[in-house]
């Protein structure tokens, strides 16, 4: 089992965890329940031309960036659970030595060409660029950054050459063509084989999966670069190669298998060989990606393998697609997005509320939204309302009644059998979803569990039958601690924290998938411990606090893409010369009944007073103005309002490029009436 390997430029956020490492966790999580022999391999990606814009912008070395990111998203996925039994990084001396020997091997058997090609340089900077250090204007919707590699703007998928007065992303400095010569792995040799292998082999993948493969198949598949003229990578070893690197997308990849040999040479009693996972026919590999991620993991990549010779090749890879956030689409470049080390700060101990709800929406199958309203909504009436309700109400009573120990089970009721034969079932429909990948719709069936427990106990309302048949309610908590057991297993893939809170409140030491079903997982007699809340509400507060996190990143956005207008058609002197601008002395200011925008001056013009109206009413306090010395225009013809109230005149303001407006004041006092030349 693999992971996509993050890049080390910045933080993880809730797009690649809905995406990526959730969906990927529950199913690791879920083949250990089932005692099978599992690897789940990981690592930061800490190469290519992410990191060192990084590194240029913040004035460190790209070592600084990988370093300090690494560490971050390490302990984040530590903290979120996210099981990894290896997370390693690609600038690790094992991933060095380990790619740099898989590239030697393919080039001494031939298996690349190499071409040489004109591409863009900054003769500035003495560098050439990659595709996504370049911008330019797109020639289809012509915004004016957009990237060599892709529009943010209208999406489309683009070309360094398509591009219109292309430049260095990073100084702005202009660009010429200079020859420079790369080894490329000739993809178009092995599309005989990936359209046997895809299209015929598997058809089961996801239809985004097997319908992007195909795409790229019928589009006829073309060499593909696997060597980058930067200074910051794997070297390339090949003499004459100096300047070179590996590129990013030839070297991540293999730091799946290096990271499982750094894994296995560190505990081989535990793990076994690297070779027994990557080099055995009884091996399965599953690759968990983004949609972003398909062509390399199912095109690029398996070409690698099958070039190699030696490997195993993925059996399936349920790539997910993209995760918005509040109708917007996540961007880490304008720090738009919900992080996991700020939300574990911020909402500690809220682990598994973040891991239900993103299961919840998961895109699985098209592009979905995460928003703070349904979180909390989510979080307070299925987890807090059905499950947690659940729980609460039968181990309390369990507390009450019998102090905390197992009831006997007496006689069965119609309602018992048919309680007991509907959450039966659901391990075989929870176990047959998550086989096919469909995490979203396993853990709803898993929270069906919790509604058939909570009805069952609401119905039965043995907080009244106590009075009157006592007999009675040993058998419906008997029944509903089954299926509070049942229910600690059911979500130990998808939530683990609170599962295993709910374990030590019901002293269930072992645990196993195949006992989902059971009825008898806590024996009568059986002493439970103490009681406590599964889950809390998510208050108003909290969720008001994340939303205006996001509004104030969309303001500081706006204000850093906000240009100046445009300067407007060129007048004469003789045209400024007919505004008679003037300094006036604020005598009073008061807001305008019934029209909020407006404030109503009383202005000392130095030759008599006169009334201004002023649309400012939402950016200033009418007191605050009284006093002030202000720029405005003497000469202005009146206007009514339909109020009633004349304007004579217009104050002068300055607005900036997020529509504030800061009224133009005079810096030294002048004598009221002075003009302004």
């Amino acid at each position: 089992m693999t992971s996509a390997l993050p890049y080390a430029n910045g933080p993880v956020h809730i797009g690649h965890l809905a995406g990526v490492y959730v969906p990927a966790d529950i199913y690791v999580r879920y083949l250990r329940l089932k005692g099978r022999e599992v690897l789940f391999v990981g690592g930061s990606d800490e190469h290519g031309v992410p990191v060192t814009i990084r590194a240029r912008k913040e004035g460190c070395t790209p070592q600084d960036v990988v370093d300090r990111y690494h560490g971050i998203i390490k302990k984040s996925f530590e903290d979120f659970g996210i099981s990894f039994d290896v997370y390693s990084r690609t600038t690790s001396a094992i991933h060095h030595k380990f790619a740099a020997d898989f590239f030697r091997k393919l080039y001494d058997e031939g298996k690349f060409v190499e071409i040489e090609s004109e591409q863009y340089y900054d003769e500035q900077a003495g560098e050439f660029l990659t595709d996504r250090n370049i911008r330019g204007e797109c020639p289809k919707c012509h915004a004016p950054e957009a990237y060599g590699d892709q529009c943010e703007k209208c999406g489309s998928t683009l070309s360094p050459d398509e591009l219109i007065n292309p430049y260095n992303a990073v100084t702005g400095n202009p660009l010429v063509k200079r020859s420079t010569r790369h080894w490329y792995l000739p993809l178009e040799q092995y599309q005989p084989w990936l359209e046997q292998w895809i299209l015929n082999e598997h058809k089961e993948w996801r239809p985004n999966v097997y319908g992007q493969c195909k795409s790229w198949l019928d589009g006829g598949l073309k060499p593909r670069a696997v060597t980058r003229d930067l200074n910051w990578g794997i070297p390339v070893p090949v003499e004459g190669a100096e300047g070179k690197v590996l590129y990013v997308w030839f070297d991540a990849p293999i730091g799946y298998i290096s990271n499982t040999k750094e894994l296995c040479d560190a505990n081989p009693e535990k793990y076994g060989t690297w070779q027994q996972w990557w080099q055995s026919d009884e091996s399965r590999l599953i690759h968990f990606i983004g949609k972003d991620n398909i062509v390399f993991h199912c095109i690029v990549f398996p070409s690698m393998l099958k070039a190699h010779g030696d490997y195993i090749l993925p059996d399936n890879v349920p790539a997910n697609e993209f995760l918005n956030l509040e109708g917007n689409k996540i961007s880490t470049s304008k720090n738009y997005a919900v992080w996991l080390n700020e939300y574990l700060e911020e909402l500690p101990g809220r682990q598994d509320e973040l891991r239900y709800v993103l299961t919840a929406n998961a895109p699985e199958t098209k592009d979905n939204d995460f928003t703070w309203a349904d979180f909390q909504a989510r979080c307070n009436n299925e987890l807090v309302a059905v499950y947690g309700n659940f729980v609460n109400r039968a181990l309390q009573l369990t507390k009450k009644y019998y102090d905390g120990i197992v009831p006997e089970c007496g006689q069965l009721t119609d309602t018992d059998r048919q309680t007991l034969a509907e959450f039966s079932q659901v391990k075989e429909r929870v176990e047959a979803l998550l086989e096919e990948f469909k995490f979203r719709e396993a853990q709803k069936e898993a929270m069906n569990l919790a509604r058939i427990g909570n009805k069952y106990i609401a119905d039965e309302e043995p907080w009244k039958v106590i009075k009157t048949d006592p007999e009675r309610v040993k058998t419906v908590i008997y029944i509903s601690l089954q299926l509070t057991a049942n229910l600690a297993i059911a979500f130990e893939p998808f939530l683990p924290f609170s599962s295993a809170r709910l374990r030590a409140m019901l002293n269930m030491d072992t645990f196993r998938w195949d006992d989902l079903g059971k009825t008898d997982l806590l024996p009568s007699g059986k002493q439970l411990g103490e009681p406590s809340l599964l889950f809390s509400k998510i208050e108003d507060e909290t969720i008001k606090q994340q939303m205006d996190k996001l509004e104030a990143t969309i303001k500081a956005n706006a204000a850093a893409e906000a240009k100046a207008a445009p300067v407007k058609d060129t007048i004469t002197y003789d045209d400024f010369q007919k505004l008679d601008i003037r300094v006036g002395t604020v005598l009073e200011c008061e807001r305008v009944p019934k029209m909020k925008k407006l404030l109503r001056f009383l202005i000392d013009d130095g030759l008599e007073r006169r009334t201004i109206v002023s649309g400012i009413a939402q950016w200033y306090e009418p007191e605050a103005l009284v006093g002030k010395q202000v720029l405005f225009i003497a000469n202005l013809a009146p206007r009514e309002f339909k109020n009633g109230l004349v304007s004579q005149g217009m104050i002068l303001s300055a607005e900036d490029y997020d529509g504030t407006i800061s009224v133009t004041t005079v810096e030294h006092a002048v004598k009221a009436g002075s003009q302004v030349s």
